[in-house]
């Protein structure tokens, strides 16, 4: 029997192990936290229930086809809700925008804040429309493991002027600098700078649009447990709380994997869901391939980091929507100063999650559930003393918050905790405590992103935000299909379904 190995439950790692049982390859998944989820980890407090991490799906259609693959149904295993409006978007001049694909609403809005953008928006949304088709549709799914594959490519992604940026080409067509940020700000959710981030991510809005967007009954984690079951339901094996910390290898491939806790496993292939340089550097230290990959990896761009705050409250704020942008006197500015590190700056733009809009389970009755997160650089830009800085830090959040759009907060304060660059670090092993990976630029974009397939160790695979296409649940599902279709073809010698 044709066997594997998937590091990490995170959702690029279920979504993959789910493929190769699916493929009828006997596939092991191993996570060293004691839950599943990796980044969509779920944090438990008198009473409250916090997602982690990821929080906005946005593509439903790629998790139905998981469970489809087994003849089974995602609505058998959790319910998807849908969420309206998709964001609220606020400013410090009292502006609110709430975002969502109502197309006479979105245009109304629009019109208010200046009647000339309708018309732009309109272009806009073109525009979005055939990079969503070319970028996602096309190319979303499929392994650049050649420099052949990308000039493939080239003609298409040139055509759409993938060598500008987001937000150069949102204010070609849009002219009132708050609808420029609401229309820009989608690549700060994969850990990109609208001001350098390829023009290709505007297929986000068009994604948003065609699907809406949707959260779990239960949370995110129920996503992931029943996904788990999924897996599980299908003939998978689970390993929790065991941290891989060898991936062992020969020459030219890898014969298996190491635990901490002694267990040990022989595999015909090995995928990473896992940090790609802790993957090279940690789990293949043993071997030239790693220290040469490693040393590689750490000279590329890395996302920023994020500062979160979980946290519940007394009281039902119905006022409050399930997705909030807080954005602050600056962004350009801000932006820069967050990617170029150097210092924390003193502002900041926030997103406030409310999950118990949506679903009031997530809470104790008559309490509301939320984490807020701020963009902050991570460790490779910014050494400071994060158990030091961070009450501090939390605090000057939670006034802006209780300023801006939850009066009372500190009054009616429940339950808090913070999550900072360190524990992406320490927690998530995650490069310098990079929440997103590498940066998605176009000089790290497919190709030139970690590729699907390790070019020496042949069996050596990786999923997830760190190869292509990128960080995002829809990301990490469409690198789990990419990689999929490797796996399947050179392991058992067909194409993948």
């Amino acid at each position: 029997m044709t066997t594997a190995a998937v590091i990490g439950s995170g959702f690029g790692g279920l979504a993959l192990a789910i493929r190769l049982q699916s493929a009828g390859i006997q596939t092991t998944l191993i996570e060293a936290r004691d839950k599943p989820g990796g980044r969509a980890y779920v944090f438990e407090d008198d009473g409250f229930i916090f997602d982690a991490g990821p929080t906005v799906i946005t593509d439903p259609t790629c998790l139905e086809e998981l469970f489809e693959l087994s003849g089974r149904k995602l609505s058998d295993y959790v319910e998807l809700m849908p969420v309206m409006p998709f964001y609220r978007l606020m400013w410090e001049d009292g502006t609110v925008f709430d975002y969502s694909n109502d197309e006479k609403e979105l245009l109304r809005q629009i019109g208010e804040l200046n009647v000339k953008d309708v018309a732009g928006y309109q272009e806009f949304l073109k525009f979005s429309d055939n990079v969503f088709r070319e970028g996602y549709e096309k190319l979303g799914h499929e392994a650049f493991l050649d420099f052949k594959s990308m000039l493939k490519a080239a003609p298409q992604l040139m055509r759409y002027e993938a060598f500008r940026s987001v937000y150069s080409m949102v204010s070609r067509h849009i002219e009132d600098e708050r609808l420029r940020q609401a229309f820009s700000f989608h690549t700060l959710l994969v850990g990109g700078n609208p001001f350098r981030t390829s023009s290709v991510y505007a297929l986000i809005h068009a994604l948003e649009k065609k699907w809406g967007v949707w959260f779990p009954r239960g949370g995110t984690g129920s996503l992931v447990r029943g996904m788990v079951k999924l897996f599980e339901d299908i003939g998978g094996s689970v390993r929790m709380g065991s941290k891989v910390e060898a991936i062992m290898a020969d020459s030219g491939r890898v014969t298996g994997v190491r635990c901490a806790d002694g267990w040990s496993g022989r595999f015909d292939a090995v995928c990473s869901n896992g940090d790609v340089v802790n993957t090279y550097q940690e789990l293949l230290g043993g071997h030239p391939r790693g220290a040469e990959m490693a040393a590689k990896m750490k000279r590329r761009s890395f996302s920023p980091s994020l500062f979160v705050l979980y946290f519940g409250l007394k009281g039902v704020r119905t006022d409050v929507a399930h997705h909030t942008i807080l954005f602050g006197h600056r962004y350009k500015e801000l932006l820069s100063e967050i990617y170029k590190g150097g210092e924390l700056p003193e502002d900041f733009s926030l997103y406030l999650h409310h999950p118990t809009m949506t679903d009031p389970g997530l809470a104790p009755e008559g309490h509301g559930a939320y984490y807020v997160l701020s963009p902050v650089p991570h460790l490779g830009k910014l050494d400071i003393d994060w158990e030091k800085e961070a009450p501090r830090y939390a605090d000057s959040i939670l006034d802006a918050l209780e300023r801006r759009v939850l009066p009372n907060l500190k009054r009616d304060l429940v339950t808090m905790r913070t999550w900072t660059p360190k524990d992406f670090e320490t927690e998530l092993f995650a490069h310098q405590g990079s929440a997103f990976s590498l940066e998605p630029v176009l000089w790290q974009s497919a190709y030139f992103r970690t590729h699907n397939r390790d070019d020496v160790l042949s069996n050596l695979y990786f999923v997830g935000a760190g190869t292509h296409p990128g960080a995002g649940i829809p990301g990490v599902v469409g690198s789990a299909k990419a990689t999929g279709k490797l796996m399947v073809e050179d392991l058992l010698g067909k194409k993948a379904a």
